[in-house]
């Protein structure tokens, strides 16, 4: 029996001929000669969900969701393309995430591979679930002092304010965002806009990284899963608050 649903997923994944996983978007992928079938996610931009997305087959999103909301949803991205949404700890059977699994891979194969594959094993449900920090890793203790003393240094600039955006905390100076916290994994990172000129000076020093998606835009991460350098944090993140506030904001209390 599989102690907990992320060895519970691979086992469904990886029996199957030549299936194999890789990591993109953080997120654990299964497939087979390069076409994938499976991706899992844990609370995706905050959705709250242990997921499995699966290729389905034509009709099968429309006929689970409609059918069974309880443990089936069209995720995002590929919910256009068909794909269906398995929750997997409200109780769902396991042998029916792996005969879903099968249908995907079964999908995506070629004959030959399809051919070879036998009946579909028993599986059982994994015994352990997520604790609340596996599901959301800026709820551990750890990411919890983080963020506490990471608010001190935010909340205290002119008309900031803390709020979400896909699942993260960030702060924001009116409606602008100047700092934001994420994890990856176990890691935990902050992000600033630095500019793309100190972007290449920093991504020098291995903490940090040009983060995915608005990375181009100038901004950089800082990994603080091992340690903290709060006055390193705070220079960083006033550099960030003075590119985004209005004059008014920097009027009031001017950022050294």
């Amino acid at each position: 029996m599989a102690q907990d649903v992320n060895q519970g997923v691979r086992e469904i994944c990886l029996w199957l001929p030549e299936a194999e996983e890789f990591v993109s978007h953080g997120a654990p992928n299964f497939r087979v000669r390069g076409k994938t079938f499976a991706t899992f996610m844990v609370n995706h931009h905050g959705d709250g969900r242990v997921a499995l997305w699966i290729n389905a087959l034509p009709g099968s999103q429309e006929l689970h969701v409609d059918a069974e909301p309880k443990h089936f949803f069209v995720p995002p991205y590929l919910g256009p393309r068909g794909w269906l949404g398995v929750v997997l700890d409200r109780g769902i059977a396991w042998k029916r995430v792996a005969a879903l699994v099968r249908e995907a891979y079964d999908k995506v194969a070629p004959a030959d591979l399809r051919a070879s594959v036998g009946k579909t094993p028993l599986f059982a449900a994994p015994s352990k679930k997520l604790s609340a920090s596996e599901l959301d890793p800026l709820k551990s203790p750890q990411a919890l002092k983080v963020l506490k003393d990471f608010r001190r240094i935010c909340l205290v600039l002119p008309e900031s304010h803390e709020a979400s955006q896909f699942g993260h905390p960030v702060w924001q100076a009116g409606k602008k965002t100047f700092a934001l916290a994420r994890h990856e994994g176990r890691r935990i990172t902050l992000c600033f806009w630095v500019g793309v000129d100190q972007q290449g000076l920093l991504s020098v020093d291995p903490r940090y990284e040009i983060p995915p998606y608005m990375g181009h835009n100038g901004w950089i991460a800082l990994d603080v899963s091992a340690a903290c350098d709060w006055d390193e944090i705070e220079s960083l993140t006033h550099q960030s608050y003075r590119h985004f506030a209005l004059k008014r904001m920097l009027l009031q209390c001017p950022v050294a």
